[in-house]
């Protein structure tokens, strides 16, 4: 029997998410920025500025990435302030997200760490599986890309760690806000040249996408890299410094092209490790790509390239979900440590 009131964490190094589940339906769920990097106090603001019902008594699980953040000198550091941070200041019993180990009591999560540490795609993953069989999960945040193969119902990731998921392509780092368009290539074509970039930060992937007119309302909730406005003028002046330029050498043609040609090399990343995760023998052929995060909204497109199907995540849970999908969408694993959760006995 789902338990009456629940709340799933997804405590993050920039973000912290909360998902509201009531007799086993989501109903509600919030984002929030955390610059834990500044210390575990950031995280009281955080919890400050959510919804009210996020406060309020509930049963609790919680999932984390926040466990590399600067502050922490590990991972297992880190694991065991987040959990402690939640035992005290979570109204109402708390349980720790451990994965393949399942949901552990707080003072417990230090001695498993390594199953606690980012395992926030495990949770997605295993929800999924309940809906999808067999698919490829992408789950695209505003930093990162999690592309998890679910097999049989299960997640089926070949590694386990970030640092292993690096190595097999299932962690991409790249995501729709944070990563500098730098990152993302040294050349880029402008005004009939190619040209070499300016290895600064100037710019970031919410300016791209602000440009093209796809980021998602809210998705955007950290400084930009001038620490000025988010209009799509202010967002090409950042681009044209790329390319040494003042936004008046070009047209808003010229900078939406420049846009366009970050946004195709962030799709060829994604592209490029999901078709390295299809070719697996294990999956069938016919295997659709889930799609969810703040960058959902890339996942028709990436699946189009790949000639398979694509799902939203909320599609698949539209029978247990009551509240705004969009935000429900861009907190999939507090969404999913929630449900989970509220199915599990919690004793």
């Amino acid at each position: 029997m789902p338990v009456p009131k629940q709340i799933g964490w997804d405590l993050g190094g920039v973000h912290v998410k909360a998902a509201l589940v009531e007799d086993g339906r989501v109903v509600a769920a919030a984002q929030v920025p955390c610059p834990l990097w500044q210390g575990v106090p950031a995280l009281d603001g955080s919890l400050a500025t959510l919804p009210d019902w996020a406060r309020g008594e509930a049963r609790h699980a919680v999932t984390m990435t926040g466990e590399l953040t600067d502050c922490f000198a590990g991972r297992r550091e880190g694991v065991a302030a987040l959990s402690g941070w939640a035992e005290r200041h979570l109204a109402g019993p708390v349980r720790i997200y451990a994965g393949r180990s399942g949901l552990v009591a707080p003072n417990a999560a230090a001695e498993v760490f390594a199953d606690v540490a980012s395992a926030n795609w495990h949770a997605t993953a295993a929800l999924a599986g309940q809906h999808a069989p067999d698919a490829l999960l992408i789950d695209v945040g505003s930093t990162t890309a999690d592309l998890i193969p679910i097999v049989a119902g299960r997640p089926a990731a070949a590694g386990y760690s970030d640092a292993e998921r690096l190595e097999t392509g299932e962690l991409v780092y790249t995501g729709i806000v944070r990563t500098p368009v730098i990152a993302l290539a040294d050349h880029a074509p402008f005004g009939g040249r190619r040209t070499r970039l300016m290895t600064e930060t100037f710019s970031h992937m919410a300016d791209v996408y602000r440009i093209l007119g796809l980021l998602p309302e809210g998705a955007d909730q950290q400084a930009s890299g001038d620490r000025k406005g988010k209009s799509v003028a202010e967002s090409e002046t950042r681009l044209a410094r790329i390319v040494g330029r003042d936004r008046e050498e070009g047209t808003p043609e010229a900078w939406a092209l420049l846009a366009g040609h970050f946004a195709e090399a962030q799709l060829r990343l994604l592209h490029d490790a999901a078709a390295t995760l299809l070719s697996r023998s294990d999956l069938t052929p016919g295997a659709p790509l889930i799609a969810c995060g703040a960058g959902a909204f890339l996942g028709p497109r990436l699946a189009a390239r790949l000639g398979r199907p694509t799902i939203p995540l909320v599609s698949l849970l539209r029978g247990r979900i009551a509240g705004e999908l969009d935000w429900i969408s861009t907190c999939g694993p507090a969404v999913a440590v929630g449900l989970i959760a509220s199915e599990d006995a919690f004793a």
